[in-house]
Order: C-alpha cells, then sequence, then structure tokens
C-alpha cells in the first residue's frame, strides 16, 4: 500500500510544526507586520531539515529492504476505488497549506507564500514519487502525481480567487471488520489501521456556508461537509488473495453529507489557540451524516467519524 508512507509523511509535517508551534509563547506566535529575515531563515532551514530527516527516514523504512530498478511508470488508477488518490490531494493540500502559514509567521507577502510555501507538499511528494520510480515494489504513479498537483492547486487557487480557504480537505476514521482479515496490509492495531485500512476512512470537502452567504445568519463556524468513502477492500483490486476469489460486487463507494466546523473561523485574539485550532482543522468533526452508496441505499447515521 504505497499510499500508507505518505500518510505517515504528511502526519509527521503536521506534527512537527504543531509540537514546534505549542513551545512557544503567544507573542512568538504572531505574524509581523513585514518580513523578518530571522523568522524566514528559521522557516527554511527547519524545512530542510525535517524534510531531509523523513526522506532519510523513509528510505531506510521503506526502500532499503527491496531491490532497486531503472526508473518506471505503474498505472494504478483502479486500485483503492482511488482512495489512496484522495489521499495524496489531502495530503498535498495540508502540507502546503503548512508551508505557506510557516512562511505568513515569518512575514512574507502572499506571492512567496503561494510560490515558496503551498508548493512544499508538491516538491516533497514529487521526491517521493521519484524514489518509488526507482523501486522494483513500485513505480513512478502519474495518476499519483496528478493527484498531487490538484492538491496543491486547490489552496493556491481558493487563495488568489478569494484570500481565504473556503473549503477545506478533511479526515475522519472509523475502525472496520476488514482490517482483520488482512492485518499485514490493513493494520493490526489502531494506528496502523487509521494509515492502512481505506475502508474506514473517510476524505471530506468541508465548505464555509457563511463565506459564500455573507448575508446570511449563519455562524460564520459553520461548515456543510461532502465526504467519500469506500468499503469491502481487502486488496487492491480484490482479485485473489491465498488463492480465494474475491468479487468485484463486494467493493463499494460511499458519499456522506454532514455539518462541520472551520476551527480557523473561531474568533480568538490567542495565537496559540489559532495554532491549535488550525492543526484540528484537518480533522472532521464528528456529527449527525446521512450515507448514500453506488447501490442506491440511504443511511442515517446519529454520529459518524
Amino acid at each position: 500500500m504505497k499510499f500508507s508512507k505518505i500518510k505517515f509523511l504528511f502526519g509527521f509535517f503536521i506534527f512537527s510544526g504543531f509540537v514546534s508551534a505549542q513551545s512557544n509563547i503567544n507573542a512568538f506566535l504572531k505574524p509581523p507586520d513585514s518580513l523578518n529575515k530571522s523568522r524566514l531563515k528559521t522557516v527554511i532551514s527547519s524545512e530542510a531539515i525535517v524534510a531531509s530527516s523523513v526522506l532519510i527516514g523513509l528510505n531506510q523504512l521503506w526502500y532499503k529492504d527491496f531491490p532497486k530498478s531503472d526508473f518506471h511508470f505503474i498505472n494504478d488508477n483502479a486500485e483503492w476505488l482511488q482512495m489512496d488518490k484522495i489521499g495524496h490531494f489531502y495530503s498535498c493540500y495540508h502540507i502546503g497549506r503548512l508551508g505557506a502559514e510557516s512562511l505568513s509567521w515569518s512575514g512574507a507577502n502572499q506571492k512567496s507564500q503561494l510560490l515558496y510555501g503551498a508548493t512544499l507538499g508538491l516538491a516533497f511528494m514529487s521526491v517521493v514519487e521519484v524514489f518509488d520510480g526507482k523501486s522494483s515494489q513500485w513505480g513512478f504513479s502519474v495518476g499519483d502525481m496528478a493527484a498531487n498537483v490538484l492538491g496543491t492547486g486547490f489552496y493556491v487557487s481558493q487563495d488568489l480567487l478569494w484570500k481565504e480557504q473556503r473549503i477545506v480537505p478533511k479526515f475522519s476514521f472509523h475502525q472496520t471488520v476488514y482490517a482483520a482479515a488482512r492485518p499485514n496490509v490493513l493494520g493490526n492495531s489502531f494506528n496502523e489501521q487509521i494509515i492502512k485500512d481505506y475502508n474506514g476512512q473517510t476524505y471530506w470537502l468541508s465548505t464555509n456556508v457563511h463565506s459564500f452567504f455573507k448575508a446570511s445568519k449563519i455562524p460564520n463556524f459553520i461548515n456543510l461537509a461532502l465526504g467519500y468513502g469506500a468499503e469491502g477492500m481487502i486488496t487492491a483490486n480484490n482479485s485473489f488473495i491465498n488463492g480465494i476469489f474475491l468479487p468485484e460486487k463486494s467493493r463499494m463507494r460511499q458519499f456522506y453529507v454532514s455539518f462541520d466546523v472551520d476551527l480557523t473561523k473561531i474568533k480568538t485574539k490567542s495565537n496559540t489557540l489559532k495554532t491549535i485550532f488550525s492543526f484540528l482543522n484537518t480533522i472532521k468533526i464528528p456529527a449527525p451524516t446521512i450515507e448514500i452508496n453506488e447501490r442506491g441505499k440511504t443511511k442515517f447515521h446519529y454520529f459518524y467519524f
């Protein structure tokens, strides 16, 4: 499962930024009115160190035990009902968001934030794809790269169009029965399953209603979220496992409609809280949800995550 390592990398980037931010006082977290060269150097050096460390660690964890090969491509667009591709989109968006917000903290202007910050995820994930292309176990996926570009473009286009992020990709997870059928691939523990079990993952586009209807009385932190998930996936394409044929019809796409909260819209003067809200705004808030699957069946969840 190639995307498992991407989820790990994304979590590392977000967690590193979060921990670093929380170790400073509120005043330190406040962005300056103009470029602070000292802060800019800190951002650049920190990102370089973190990125290099993660790439070295990634090579040791994932690639070292597999033989190298000539650079090659693979077509994995039909696998996992495209859940892995949506994960690439999500990760590139939020790593880029973290890069842009880090440059904002240094006082860099919008152009610099978008050119050198929002593209952080795309640059990093491109290196990872090259690693895949040189590994016999995987290969350079054009579909993955397309998802990476879309994730970065989704952040940049909103910033250019609206000067704010009105539609935010989010993530939620619940445990499923499928992991037990193949724990070596889908995960043994809860922590592993969050990364590996696509059956329990849901990706959302959380839209801030007030941003589009400013004259309405809807609170500015209330969002409407549209989600996508899938289940019935034991292998990438459910063909054969241990000599047993797994029918395609066991796999099913699911679509969701729910409410959410944009934590970054909650007004506070605390830069520490703003940092915490920014970090948590990657996750969908549990809420009542309507589910419609591709077979036309509808289900209501009182509390879906």
